[in-house]
């Protein structure tokens, strides 16, 4: 079962539960190449655990929109005061952010 990396990232306050993220994003990753290498999902929409992204580039250019986007806020997102926190929140939604 995939953990939720949005809660996860919800989580993070300090540098050793910022690993702990990066090693279940790095997880949930290699999880999803396993699933898709076995059954496929449709171009037209997200992978078997969401991910809407599949490459390193994608994903780092989608975290960086989503950055960028965010940077006061947004309506159902207040920005973290805590680094740590904010850059797991980036990187999460790298994940599925176009």
């Amino acid at each position: 079962m995939s953990v939720d990396l949005l809660q996860l990232a919800d989580t993070v306050i300090d540098e050793s539960t910022f690993l702990r993220f990066l090693h279940e994003l790095a997880a949930d990753w290699r999880a999803e190449e396993e699933i898709e290498a076995k059954t496929p999902s449709s171009p037209y929409g997200p992978s078997a655990l969401g991910w809407e992204n599949w490459s390193f580039g994608a994903i780092i250019e989608a975290s960086a929109a989503w950055a960028e986007a965010s940077v006061d806020g947004l309506r159902f997102y207040d920005k973290s005061a805590n680094p740590w926190r904010r850059m797991a929140q980036i990187l999460a939604m790298g994940k599925f952010y176009e």
